[in-house]
This record gives structure tokens, C-alpha cells and sequence, in this order.
């Protein structure tokens, strides 16, 4: 029989994981996961307090012994990114994640997998659970719609929390302690569709990019891994300065903080032109192949025929929008001159969705230096400008700058030492955490992110590290004992 990841080690994180992974949690949707977190509290006669956008604090007391010790918060975010391959029929608002262990590593069945930050979530929860764990007064912080902007900590209520420290567990790579990220902010053009008749001699096609790693826009940004809306694009300037196609639709990616894994374009041509149009992608394909073979193995280019469309963009709306998407930046743009592995600045090209009379792309900006975020979004927006785009942003979120001298750091890495014989990792990382947020509300508050070891997260193909859960875990409980 198949093993499940309820028995798993530690049995009490991963049964609560393997509950959550039943409840749909997308963000901005998360009322059936924030239902299961107050029963779950309330099973416990533990206090709940929500603030005004609904996110929770459940409060436990200290145990005996530790009631004049200073209240510490656990923190993690309820939703997750919604990502699927496109062959895969899922409901995320309905369907639970298919689980499944292989090599010693917990994935999900063509679906993303929800450890970020399920997981830490799951964690936070066992210590309120935990009947044999010592601790001072706990609060539980369990933020909403974390994935699509870091709203829950932006509308955060400034009297909810009690706590003069606090743990994020939303950190991927087990051993790393994170403390410091970047901030962000969206950029978003969106471009008018003026539409012409589709001649009746013409066929219809759809040409589709697939099989791409993808990956988190603040984590894989740097690792040269391909984005599909921009593989593709260069392969469509080059189609219309041999053939007639007239754009229908142009789509690629969901979500802000994922780089795009696929891209989908419906266009129109001549039918005498169908055949050497045919020959020429399988020609393309095998280029890519070669240019990808290291980063991108899997990548496919298709083309099929599909039903007439009988409205095809103008010429001149075609080439703004083909101009642009080549034009836009995607990776990153600057690393820190103090730290040259970690990236300082960096733009993500992550979605272009075909509207009925316009197009709109999506971009999102990370840096770790203020001024730099919104000099490389006037980049993007200079690009959007010049292709007649209309523009508009997010508020975006600040970046977590590090605390100087901090105790709670300190008395962190010398447990990591103690319990693994081991040095653990001090870092700044370029993808959003919600404490630079929390910190704006409550200033005084020390701060630490940890977590167990998650890949390809924001992708079909993200897993986390059975081994790295029950590190994660004993090391949280080290800590606590010792706050």
C-alpha cells in the first residue's frame, strides 16, 4: 500500500499538513482554510481574534515556569499559489491536493503542492497542538492573501499582537536564516484592441510553448531559466517577417510571483503558406532544443489547427504589441556589490492575458533597495509608453531591512550549532516576506525567518524534503524552549 504523508515524522506536523491540504486556499479565497484553523482552535479552547480583513491570532498560554518570559509569534501565510499544468483537470476551489511521496520528497499530482507555507503553517499549528512542549505565552499569526501582494500584513491591525518576537516559517532552503528580503511592487499595461475581419481564405492556428520549469520570481529569477511569453515572442517577430499571421490572442502566465512556464498565440494566415509554415516550427523546435538543452530540456514548441476566428488584430496593434513584449526586461538587473550572488534588483515578465478589447501584461518589480524598485517599474513603464500602452501599479509592499545586534538572531545560530554540529546560513534574500510589512507595525518587534527545505515552488513541480520538516521541527522547538 501506498504510503500517505499523514505517517510521516513528525507525525503531529505532517497530519495537520495532510488536513490542510484538503481545504482549497487560493488567495483571496481562503474561508474554508481560515473555518478548519478555528475549529481547529477551538477543539483546543484557544482565544481566536481576528482583525478587521480577517486575519487570526489564536493565543495559547505559557506553561508553568515560563509566564514571565516574553510572548514569542509564530507567523505564516494560509493561501497558495494556484498553478497546474494545462492537461491537468483541477478545481482549486473545490478539489483537495493529490499528494504523493517519491525519493524522499512530498509532491503534488500536476498541481502545486501548497507547502509554501502550508507547511509552516502546519508547524505554527502543532505547537499550539503540542502537549509536551514548553513555552512561554504563544501567538499564532495566520495571514491572508499573501501570494497576490502581501495583503494580509499590509492591512495587518496594529493592536492584534502581544508578541515581542516573532518566527516567520516561510523560508525554502533548511539551514538558511533569513533577515532581510527585498520589497515589490506590480506594473501593468494594458493595450486597446482595435480588430479587423479575419479574411475567409485564411486558417486559424495555435501555437504553443510548453514544458518549462518556471519557478518563484523572487527565488529562480536569476537562475537563466526560460520565460515563455519571451521565447515565444522572438519567435513570432521572426514568423511575421515571412508570413501574413495576423494575432488573435497572445496568453502566458497567471500569477505575478511565478515566471511563466507556458505561452499560448492564436493567429491567421494564408493557407498557400500553411505548409512551409509547418516546416519552418519543426525546424524552430529543434533550435530550441539545442539552445535550451542545459536549463530548459523539456521545452516544446506545437502547432495545430484550430476553429476559424473571424476577428484578427490590426497590423499596427499587432506590432506595438509584439514590440513590446520583446522590448520588456526579465530577470535580473543589478546585484548587491556587497554580497555579488545575491540579486539587488530584478523585473518579472509573468503575465500576458487576451482580454475581449485589450491585452494586458503584468509585470512585477523586486529590489532590495528602495530607490531601485521604482527606478527599474519607470523602466517597464517607459516600455509600456512607447508601445501605447495605458499603465498602472500596485502600493506594493517594503523591503525587511535587518536589525543590527540582534539577541534573537544570536541565540538562533547558537542552537542551530548546538543541535546539528553545524553552521547555519545568515541571509538576505530577494523574494518577499511579510516582516518587513509587520515590522512597519509593530517597529519594536524582533524578527527571524526559517523553514524547511521547498523546490520549485509557484510550479506543478514543487516538493518539499522529508527530512528537512523533522529538522525544522526540532529546531523550532529548541528555540522556543530557550525564548
Amino acid at each position: 500500500m501506498e504510503k500517505t504523508i499523514d505517517k510521516l515524522e513528525p507525525t503531529i506536523v505532517w497530519e495537520i499538513f495532510h488536513e490542510i491540504t484538503k481545504y482549497p486556499r487560493p488567495s483571496k479565497r481562503e474561508e474554508k482554510i481560515v473555518k478548519y484553523i478555528e475549529g481547529f482552535a477551538q477543539k483546543l479552547n484557544l482565544p481566536i481574534k481576528k482583525d478587521k480583513l480577517g486575519n487570526l491570532v489564536i493565543t495559547k498560554p505559557a506553561t508553568k515556569g515560563y509566564e514571565e518570559r516574553p510572548t514569542f509569534c509564530i507567523q505564516a501565510h494560509v493561501d497558495m499559489v494556484t498553478e497546474k499544468n494545462r492537461d491537468v483537470e483541477f478545481d482549486f476551489d473545490n478539489d483537495p491536493i493529490q499528494t504523493y511521496i517519491e525519493d524522499g520528497w512530498v509532491k503534488a499530482k500536476g498541481t502545486t503542492l501548497g507547502a509554501d507555507n502550508g507547511l509552516g503553517l502546519a508547524m505554527g499549528m502543532a505547537v499550539l497542538a503540542s502537549e509536551d512542549l514548553e513555552h512561554p505565552k504563544f501567538e499564532l499569526l495566520c495571514t491572508l492573501d499573501e501570494e497576490t501582494g502581501l495583503t494580509g500584513a499590509a492591512e495587518l491591525g496594529t493592536d492584534l499582537l502581544e508578541s515581542e518576537i516573532l518566527i516567520n516559517l516561510d523560508t525554502e532552503d533548511f539551514g538558511h536564516f533569513t533577515i532581510g528580503c527585498a520589497g515589490g511592487l506590480n506594473t501593468i499595461g494594458t493595450l486597446d484592441l482595435v480588430l479587423e475581419d479575419t479574411p475567409k481564405q485564411y486558417r486559424t492556428y495555435e501555437l504553443s510553448l510548453k514544458g518549462l520549469l518556471g519557478g518563484h520570481s523572487g527565488i529562480e529569477i536569476d537562475d537563466e531559466r526560460g520565460n515563455a511569453a519571451k521565447i515565444l515572442v522572438r519567435y513570432l517577430i521572426h514568423l511575421k517577417d515571412r508570413f501574413n499571421i495576423r494575432l488573435h490572442s497572445f496568453d502566458s502566465g497567471d500569477k505575478h510571483n511565478a515566471i511563466p512556464r507556458e505561452a499560448y498565440v492564436s493567429f491567421s494566415l494564408p493557407k498557400e503558406q500553411i505548409i512551409k509554415l509547418e516546416s519552418m516550427v519543426m525546424s524552430y523546435q529543434s533550435i530550441l532544443k539545442n539552445e535550451w538543452s542545459v536549463k530548459e530540456p523539456n521545452i516544446q514548441l506545437n502547432l495545430v489547427n484550430i476553429d476559424f476566428i473571424d476577428k484578427m488584430m490590426s497590423f499596427g496593434t499587432q506590432e506595438d504589441l509584439l514590440n513590446v513584449i520583446n522590448a520588456l526586461p526579465h530577470g535580473a538587473q543589478r546585484y548587491t556589490p556587497e554580497l555579488p550572488t545575491l540579486v539587488q534588483t530584478s523585473t518579472n515578465l509573468a503575465r500576458i492575458k487576451t482580454l475581449d478589447n485589450s491585452i494586458q501584461i503584468l509585470t512585477s518589480q523586486r529590489s532590495i533597495v528602495e530607490t531601485e524598485k521604482f527606478w527599474i517599474s519607470g523602466v517597464v513603464n517607459s516600455v509600456f509608453e512607447l508601445g501605447g500602452f495605458s499603465i498602472s501599479k500596485s502600493s506594493g509592499y517594503p523591503a525587511w531591512e535587518p536589525k543590527k545586534n540582534s539577541e534573537l538572531v544570536d541565540k538562533a545560530v547558537r542552537i542551530y550549532k548546538e543541535t546539528f554540529n553545524d553552521e547555519p546560513v545568515i541571509e538576505l534574500i530577494h523574494a518577499g516576506l511579510e516582516c518587513g510589512l509587520i515590522g512597519e507595525k509593530y517597529p519594536s518587534m524582533e524578527m527571524l525567518s526559517f523553514g524547511p527545505t521547498l523546490k520549485d515552488v509557484h510550479t506543478p513541480s514543487e516538493k518539499i524534503e522529508i527530512n528537512s520538516v523533522d529538522k525544522c521541527w526540532l529546531l523550532l522547538k529548541n528555540i522556543i524552549k530557550e525564548l
